[in-house]
Formats: structure tokens, C-alpha cells, sequence
């Protein structure tokens, strides 16, 4: 089988040394490495150098000297009840622990070598070996998030403003996530999703499930800890957190799984979108939703095709995944085949405002202009320069054109601000989700004849 598509935000260029991120004498060597590179989120907002000459805006990557300053006194992991204390070496839950200072995670090593043969084996980078030594070793560039949300304005404006990047010349600002999509390239889009959901997941869980107590990250990261179980914490004859025995994923991250679908009829000339009351104007997409516990990616789709739109849904097909991190999603697209013979209902869960089947020439017709906007009979007598050309003012300023094609989980304030603005473009049937989102993707590929569900598949008789 092919390797499936690789969607925006996918396809991770980063080693991440997993098995290294609860061992301190590593992650402390790592840090100082004159090759480590930071990325820098503010309230979720990445930062992004603009490149004066041709204004050019990318991913800021700091080297530790620029953030030195924002990452309090040594030791940055294993830190104890003090800062610039070593936590007890054989605590486990100390472990690789940041007690102290703006939060930290460690994203992984971008190598030289693409191949999975030339990654770093574990048997010569163990965490058993020297620590100091591997991360002398190690031939690449690591990567770390640093989240100055609760930095002092002054303190980081200094530590910026005195960054390589800041004295080469180029404006350094933090960005809306959604709008500043269009800048990444797919290294960086994969790279700023991993950070922005740890950090995103760390920021929203301050306080144990088990017990409530405070919570602290540990392995780099990639860990939370209930500070109950610390060796000076006083317990005040409360019963022991359940979470100091066995595993608990409460305390790992964890991605929200969400199905994404683009139903096509029975003939294979017609897909059916639906459009979102919170969307902005004449947006239409792929449906979605959550999975539920107890049923497969597969009864997900023919559910909440039957809830949303109230069609019968068969043939399943899987087509690819992409990681969405507003905040932590793991979107899964699918295909599937329904009858468009038969009425739409959007009333059963009113999340819809509409739903419409489009044949393939409609949507091509939206495709073969950036952005899914089709143009007035004005903007065809211009040249078609950019694809920005066809983004309105308005959708450079919101971000409306990367909406998130869940529906309405993530859409900002601008966004539904904007699909009650007035849009004189009148002669627009329709908007398109961009392909830097899976819901994109999936109505691409199958207008092109890329990708679709078998439609000789007969339905299964069944509840839905």
C-alpha cells in the first residue's frame, strides 16, 4: 500500500528522541547547544520574523543566547523545591522536571539525514549512556518551545529586541495561529503544531484529575505531575493521589480524534457540503465531529452524516490524517457514498445551516481560483498574479480562509464577526475550505479524480 497523503501540519521532520526526554544531564546539555533553536508562543500566538527586504514572514528560531535571559538560573530540568535547586536524582516524580520558569518543551532534532535507517538508534543515544556526551554527539538542530505568556513585557521585548534575528533587521511579532498559516511551509507548519499543542496542553491543565492539587511538567514537557506527591509536599492527611501508582493519560498528552467525511453519490459526479451557522458567508465544507466512546472511525462517519445532514451513509473509505492543533485534534478524513436522490435534513441537530450537493464541474470552477473564491466578472479582466490576489482585505485581516473545518470548535471572534459582514462580491456561489486543511484535501482530491469512495459498494442495511 502507498504511503497515504501528507497533509498541512503532517509529516513531522523532527527525531524526537523520545526515550531522552527524562534524562536531565541530556535535556540541560541540549539547551546550551550553540545549534538549538527556539520557538517562542505567546497565548498561543507564534512569533514570526518578517524579512524587511521581502517582507517575507517565517517561523522566528531563536538560539538560546536570544532567550538565555527568559530561562531562569540553571538547572532548566530536574529542578528542586527552590529554583537553581536539583531535584533528589532518584524521585521519579522529579523527573526531568521544570518546577520553575517559563514553560519548556523539547521538540526533537531536526537531523541532516532524511531516511528512517539514518535516524539516531537508540543503542548509541540511550538514556544510559553520558548524557552530556550524547548531546555532543547528536548532528542536527534541536529544537525547543518556549511559552512567554506570563513573561514581562519589558523582560521580553528586551530579550527580542537584542535576538540575532531583531539586530539583522527583521520585525519580530507574535501572530494569530490560524492567519499566520499561510506563511509556514510544511516544515514549519509540522513543527509549530506539535509545540503549539504542548503548549496549548500544558497552559489548560494547571490542577490533578485525581486529587486537584497543582500540577507540574516533567520529561521535557511531555508530562504533567500532581506536586502532591513531591518529597516536601504536605499532604494535611488527605488521602495519596490515585495517580502516584500505575498509568495515568491524564497525565500525557492527549489528541482529540475527530472524523471529517466528504459524502459522494451514488453515481460519483456529486458531493454533498454543508455550511455551518458560524461560518463566515457562503462557506461550505466537509462535515465533522467527535468520536464517541464505543464505536469505530467507520460508525462515526455514518453517524453524523445521519445527524447532521440525515442521509444514509455506506462505503466508508479512509483517505488520510491530519493533525489540527487548535488546540489538539487528530483529523481523520474519509469518503463515503450516499444517495442524492434522497431529502437533506439539517434540522436534527441544527448544527447545519445548510447542506447542498455540488457537482464536480461547480467545484472545479471554485477550485481553479486560490482560495476558493470564485471571481466577479470585474476581477476576470485582471491577471491572475498571486494566490493571494483572490483573498480579500477582510480575509487577510480575520484569517477567514484558514477556518477550521470543524464544525465552528475553533472559529475566532473575526470569523464570526466576518460571516455577518456584508460581501459584495455577490455573484460568489460558494467558498472552499484552502488544502493546507484536510477538509480542503478531501474535495480536491476527489474533483480531481485523485481520490473517492468505490461507489460500486452496495449500502448495508442497518440502523443508519
Amino acid at each position: 500500500m502507498a504511503d497515504a497523503h501528507v497533509n498541512f501540519f503532517g509529516g513531522s521532520p523532527l527525531n524526537r528522541l523520545s526515550w531522552l526526554r527524562s534524562s536531565p544531564p541530556f535535556l540541560n546539555a541540549i539547551v546550551l547547544s550553540p545549534k538549538t533553536r527556539w520557538l517562542l508562543l505567546q497565548e498561543g500566538q507564534p512569533l514570526l520574523a518578517t524579512d524587511p527586504s521581502t517582507r517575507h514572514r517565517s517561523l522566528a528560531r531563536l538560539t538560546t543566547g536570544d532567550v538565555r535571559p527568559l530561562l531562569g538560573p540553571e538547572p532548566f530540568f530536574a529542578q528542586g523545591q527552590h529554583a537553581g535547586e536539583f531535584a533528589p536524582a532518584d524521585d521519579p516524580s522529579l523527573e526531568a522536571g521544570r518546577l520553575h520558569g517559563a514553560p519548556i518543551v523539547f521538540l526533537g532534532l531536526d537531523e541532516p539525514q532524511t531516511t528512517f535507517a539514518n535516524a539516531l538508534p537508540s543503542s548509541d543515544f540511550s538514556g544510559k549512556g553520558d548524557a552530556v556526551d550524547v548531546a555532543h554527539k547528536i548532528e542536527g538542530t534541536p529544537y525547543f518551545s518556549l511559552d512567554v505568556s506570563d513573561v514581562q513585557k519589558t523582560e521580553l521585548d528586551e530579550a527580542l529586541q537584542n535576538s540575532e534575528v531583531g539586530k539583522s533587521g527583521a520585525q519580530l511579532a507574535f501572530a494569530d495561529a490560524r492567519a499566520a498559516m499561510s506563511s509556514f511551509d510544511m516544515f514549519e507548519a509540522a513543527v509549530f503544531a506539535e509545540a503549539r499543542s504542548l503548549v496549548d496542553w500544558q497552559a489548560r491543565n494547571k490542577f490533578c484529575a485525581g486529587c486537584g492539587s497543582p500540577v507540574k511538567p516533567l520529561w521535557g514537557g511531555w508530562k504533567l505531575v500532581c506536586s502532591s506527591l513531591f518529597p516536601w509536599s504536605n499532604g494535611n492527611g488527605r488521602k495519596p493521589c490515585p495517580t502516584g501508582t500505575g498509568l495515568n493519560n491524564f497525565a500525557h498528552p492527549r489528541s482529540d480524534a475527530v472524523v471529517i467525511m466528504a459524502p459522494i453519490d451514488q453515481t460519483g459526479t456529486k458531493i454533498l457540503l454543508g455550511r455551518n451557522k458560524k461560518w463566515p458567508t457562503r462557506f461550505y465544507s466537509a462535515m465533522a465531529g467527535f468520536i464517541e466512546p464505543g464505536e469505530s472511525l467507520e460508525d462515526a462517519v455514518r453517524r453524523e452524516l445521519w445527524e447532521e445532514a440525515g442521509i444514509a451513509a455506506w462505503g466508508v473509505k479512509y483517505h488520510s490524517t491530519q493533525p489540527w492543533p487548535f488546540p489538539a485534534n487528530i483529523m481523520a478524513g474519509f469518503y463515503a457514498v450516499a444517495d442524492s436522490t434522497q431529502p437533506l435534513r439539517t434540522d436534527l441537530d441544527n448544527e447545519l445551516e445548510d447542506a447542498k450537493w455540488y457537482t464536480r464541474d461547480q467545484v472545479l470552477d471554485v477550485i481553479r481560483y486560490s482560495e476558493g473564491i470564485l471571481p466577479t466578472g470585474t476581477d476576470l479582466a485582471k491577471p491572475l498574479a498571486t494566490p493571494d490576489a483572490w483573498t480579500s482585505s477582510e480575509e487577510k485581516a480575520t484569517g477567514v480562509g484558514t477556518a477550521n473545518p470543524l464544525a465552528g470548535d475553533a472559529v475566532t471572534t473575526a470569523e464570526k464577526a466576518a460571516a455577518k459582514a456584508p460581501d459584495a462580491r455577490s455573484e460568489v456561489p460558494f467558498k472552499l475550505p484552502p488544502a493546507t486543511a484536510i477538509a480542503g484535501v478531501l474535495i480536491r482530491e476527489w474533483a480531481h479524480g485523485r481520490a473517492g469512495p468505490d461507489i460500486r459498494v452496495q449500502p448495508v442495511k442497518g440502523n443508519l
